[in-house]
């Protein structure tokens, strides 16, 4: 078992419900140095894992683990972490409870307390979700974290975001084998649907007209559609899908007791030093969600980057303009 496994026992969450024997499933990198004041903590994105995360780290980059410890932790809902797909019954498959942003960092703030003993973190940075995820820890935690870098992310889920997610949702729940999520067998026609509308948001215009899909290894989008189709079938639980996109739909730092759902003060509570991230082509968080948010935040600067990748201008691999630009800002945010 190459990951490690944090049982966090039954959770209230912030719904009022409880989370039975809960677990964070994690994996470190590097070393603790004497004063603890190395920390990067890495959350994952929507359908990523751990090990997605390594090509955000490397001996030599920005986040380097031959000078960083480097915590790379598994939201809840994505099958390695407490999920609908591995819970017991009675919270199994669709009876799993509504799980927030505020609900997966609070976890993870125990297990980087309680079980790896550190009391600041230098810097939480992460892509889409796990960027979320990010200003979730800064506002949550403000005395915490010292600096942050979402990429390509928000800090509250847009109506409009929150509506291509309810496209992606009905494509797959419309397959008669979904059952309400008490399928007996995948439904693997709702997957395969939700890959193909998935797939055309997550690039830009300018990806499919100038045919940029060539450069990673497609002859033609029919044949990345089919990729993406296969990929969703085979690897990913229909239930642990729906619970992550409900997670992210409902993303705002300000809910819960500190904010009351007052975003700009949860904006502006955060002391974090920021470097806000997007790609201008981005069809999930485009870059005017940021700058609004910029204008709230005290230690921050609201970096636009313009890539016809689109959301996937952040995948390792994919654009190395962007991958530059972002090493150069993590280098800015970890003093380098």
């Amino acid at each position: 078992m190459n990951y490690d496994k944090f049982e966090l026992g039954d959770v209230t969450l912030l719904s009022g419900e409880v989370l039975s024997s809960a677990f964070l499933v994690y994996k470190t990198y590097g070393k603790l140095d004497a004063n603890k004041s190395n920390v990067v903590v890495l959350p994952t994105f929507y359908t990523g894992s751990h090990q997605r995360n390594e090509g955000f780290f490397g001996v030599g980059r920005a986040i380097d683990p031959d000078k960083h410890f480097i915590v790379s932790i598994n939201m809840f809902g994505n099958g390695l972490s407490s999920s609908p797909s591995n819970a017991e019954p009675p919270q199994d498959g669709p009876r799993f409870p509504h799980i927030s942003l505020w609900d997966n960092v609070a976890c993870q703030y125990r297990l980087v307390t309680e079980a790896l003993g550190v009391s600041r973190i230098a810097l939480v940075a992460g892509w889409s979700m796990a960027g979320c995820q990010a200003y979730q820890w800064a506002a949550q935690y403000p005395d915490f974290v010292d600096a942050i870098m979402p990429f390509c992310a928000s800090a509250k889920t847009s109506p409009h975001n929150y509506v291509f997610l309810e496209g992606v949702r009905a494509a797959l729940c419309a397959d008669q084998n979904w059952k309400n999520g008490d399928y007996t067998s995948p439904p693997v026609k709702g997957l395969k649907a939700f890959a193909r509308v998935y797939a055309g948001w997550a690039f830009s215009q300018t990806f499919y007209r100038e045919s940029l899909y060539k450069k990673i290894g497609y002859e033609s989008f029919e044949e990345l559609l089919v990729d993406w189709e296969e990929d969703h079938a085979e690897n990913w639980d229909a239930n642990d899908l729906i619970c992550k996109l409900r997670t992210w739909q409902t993303s705002d730092i300000s809910i819960g007791p500190i904010y009351n759902g007052n975003f700009e003060d949860a904006l502006e509570s955060i002391k974090a030093k920021s470097i806000l991230m997007p790609c201008t082509q981005d069809l999930y968080f485009p870059p005017e969600d940021n700058a609004i948010e910029a204008g709230y935040m005290l230690n921050s600067e609201f970096r636009p980057f313009d890539s016809p990748w689109g959301h996937c201008a952040a995948n390792p691999g994919n654009d190395k303009a962007f991958t530059a630009a972002l090493e150069e800002g993590l280098s800015q945010l970890l003093g380098d």
